[in-house]
């Protein structure tokens, strides 16, 4: 909780004007940022260039933001917002909603416990990008499920089918690649 606390009252002091305190955050949060960008897009170049997009919203936006204890599922909606504005203009063409069917069950999954953070980025490139941003989400930058299911815009039972899912879909991938799973 000392970590969540301090967070609030970093965001705090970016919001009340203090100078060094915006500096301190983008130290604590561009890492955690940019490796979401880049195992969505790829590229580590465009993760920088959308980090950077990122930052900027993030300037603009947190004079208003009312609750700085909601910091983190902020600040990857707006790089999920960024990543999902990058992609309508590179492929022209508007965003489809996806319809899910929401019946899988998600109980624990032996394999949340063998899984590190390799293993999970070598079989990345492999997943849809839905189930590709869970993984990165909740294994990768260690959300919890209710804050992953604020990105997301999701409620949590979607989001632990679309995890279950995902993870199922890496086992395979991993397999296939003759990685031990």
């Amino acid at each position: 909780m000392g970590e969540d606390r301090h967070n609030v009252l970093l965001v705090v002091r970016c919001q009340l004007g203090e100078r060094e305190a915006f500096p301190e955050l983008v130290r604590v949060w561009h890492g955690p940022v940019w490796r979401y960008l880049r195992g969505m897009v790829g590229s580590p170049h465009l993760a920088d260039d959308l980090a950077q997009e990122v930052w900027v919203a993030v300037v603009r936006g947190l004079p208003r933001l009312r609750q700085p204890e909601r910091f983190t599922p902020w600040l990857f909606t707006i790089a999920r917002r960024t990543v999902a504005n990058h992609l309508r203009q590179a492929y022209a063409t508007p965003e489809t909603s996806v319809v899910e069917a929401d019946t899988v069950a998600a109980d624990d999954d032996p394999l949340s416990d063998v899984l590190n953070t390799m293993e999970i980025e070598a079989g990345l490139t492999g997943l849809p990008p839905l189930e590709r941003e869970v993984l990165i989400l909740f294994h990768l930058q260690d959300l919890p499920l209710a804050a992953c299911a604020e990105v997301l815009d999701l409620p949590t039972g979607t989001v632990k089918s679309r995890l279950h899912r995902a993870r199922r879909m890496l086992r395979n991938i991993l397999i296939e690649r003759n990685h031990e799973a």
